[in-house]
This record gives structure tokens, C-alpha cells and sequence, in this order.
């Protein structure tokens, strides 16, 4: 079992800027690859970006090239989501998720562990 932790959500005016964290725990050996997804109220849920486990591999969503960075803290088991130029359309829950499965991972029945998200809200 991975738990996974996310923080750093919150209110943030058009324009301005964010950093979520994801803490992993547990069986982190098995863990090749994390990812972030939103929910969107009565949206389905969305790739928003794709990290490998050494950080070698990254992939980002078209609706956040340019503007999200995901990063990965080696010092610890901890996955970073950098959001700049945020927009009322990135408005969602962010959820983090863990895969011990190989190749970038878009979809949601890619990861094996995801967390209980974290609200992010940008005023219109």
C-alpha cells in the first residue's frame, strides 16, 4: 500500500500562483511513476500532469503547457505541482496519484494509490 498526501491548495486570484505537494508513503518501492488530476465540478476527471519516479519523464496536459511544472524532491518521497498564470478554468479538486506501472501514464487506470485531493479555487 502507498498513502499518498496532497497540500498546498487554496484560493489564488486569476493570474497568480500556487505549489501543491504530494507526500508518499508506505510501499514507495513499487511506485515507478506519479500524477496529478483534476475534477472540476460535474466534469469528469482530468490528466494534468505526469512525472517518473527519477524525474526523468515528464508530461503535462495542453490545457497547462507553459504554465504548471511537476517536479519530484528526491530528498523525500514528495511530488511537486507549481501552478503559475492560474486561470477560473483550473478550478477543481487536485488529486495525486501513484503508478507501479511502466510508460507515461495519462489515464486514470494507470495508477495503482491516489489521494483524497485538494481544492484549488480561482475566482472569475
Amino acid at each position: 500500500q502507498v498513502q499518498l498526501v496532497e497540500s498546498g491548495g487554496g484560493l489564488v486570484q486569476a493570474g497568480g500562483s500556487l505549489r501543491l505537494s504530494c507526500a508518499a508513503s508506505g510501499r514507495t518501492r513499487s511506485t515507478v511513476a506519479m500524477g496529478w488530476f483534476r475534477q472540476a465540478p460535474g466534469k469528469e476527471r482530468e490528466f494534468v500532469a505526469f512525472i517518473s519516479w527519477n524525474g526523468g519523464i515528464t508530461d503535462y496536459a495542453d490545457s497547462v503547457k507553459g504554465r504548471f511544472t511537476i517536479s519530484r524532491d528526491h530528498t523525500k518521497d514528495t511530488v511537486h505541482l507549481q501552478m503559475n498564470s492560474l486561470k477560473p478554468e483550473d478550478t477543481a479538486v487536485y488529486y495525486c496519484a501513484a503508478s507501479s506501472h511502466g510508460g507515461v501514464q495519462r489515464s486514470l487506470t494507470g495508477y495503482n494509490y491516489w489521494g483524497q485531493g485538494t481544492q484549488v479555487t480561482v475566482p472569475s
